[in-house]
């Protein structure tokens, strides 16, 4: 008896080596949902696969249920962001999204706004220059966080709701990330925080709310993106219970020195 086969558009996040020549794929579906399959082999010159399911791809696939791990049975490439996969600066950032994608989606989870963000975002990355890379990721990072019900909140207090002055330059505000974000100076003797720049969070919460178009425009510093990424990080560690990897080696790479 055949297994049941289905279609999925998805978004390559993850390869994994299996056997001799065949690799698991980690996926986002169309859905907003993981999916997690075998294609059988994959890793030799000869598959079709090879070119149609690299990283960070979106392709049209049809899968067969399995046991265990569903299998690809046939591939179709609909984009390949071949410039995100060729340039060091544009792939650290492109795996930066795809690990914390790793993390926050699961089987059978669907939540349809992270599909469209990341192709969004991938799409972004693929045309932008080398040196806006930090501030796209940055902006990705915060977007795919708040659709999966982790939105930091910067401009009010996350205790008694009051505005918070971001606009106020060269200051440090309270923040607590297990509370949920900036916390006014009356509140912050009631809990644990740590102060960062207001710049930083003001630009976290800019890229927030903006597009990616407007993130482009904005031409944020590096400096700037780099403590925006250093705040996503501590983020994620609190409400995700990981470090990002990628986002370490785009600490410590001097791809963007």
């Amino acid at each position: 008896m055949s297994s049941a086969t289905y279609r999925s558009r998805v978004i390559v996040l993850r390869k994994t080596k299996l056997g001799e020549s065949d690799l698991i794929l980690t996926m986002l579906a169309e859905d907003g949902s993981q999916i997690r399959a075998v294609a059988k082999g994959a890793r030799k010159p000869s598959s079709p696969f090879a070119s149609r399911l690299e990283l960070y791809s979106v392709a049209d696939i049809l899968l067969a249920q399995g046991k265990s791990l569903d299998i690809v049975k046939e591939a179709r490439l609909v984009r390949g962001f071949e410039h995100t996969r060729t340039s060091m600066e544009h792939a650290a950032g492109a795996s930066c999204a795809a690990e914390l994608l790793d993390r926050v989606t699961q089987l059978g989870l669907e939540n349809r706004r992270l599909f469209d963000l990341t192709e969004a975002a991938l799409d972004h990355l693929d045309l932008a220059e080398a040196a806006q890379v930090p501030a796209l990721t940055a902006a990705t990072l915060l977007k795919t966080m708040a659709f999966s019900g982790f939105k930091p909140s910067l401009a009010t207090c996350v205790c008694c709701g009051r505005d918070v002055n971001l606009a106020q330059a060269h200051t440090t505000l309270f923040v607590s990330y297990a509370e949920g974000g900036a916390i006014c100076s009356s509140c912050a003797s009631n809990y644990e925080t740590v102060r960062l720049h207001s710049e930083t969070c003001a630009w976290a919460n800019v890229l927030l709310v903006s597009t990616f178009d407007q993130v482009e425009s904005q031409k944020m510093d590096l400096s700037t993106a780099f403590s925006v990424l250093q705040f996503c990080q501590s983020w994620i560690r609190e409400h995700v219970g990981t470090n990002l990897k990628s986002l370490q080696f785009l600490f410590t790479s001097g791809l963007f020195a």
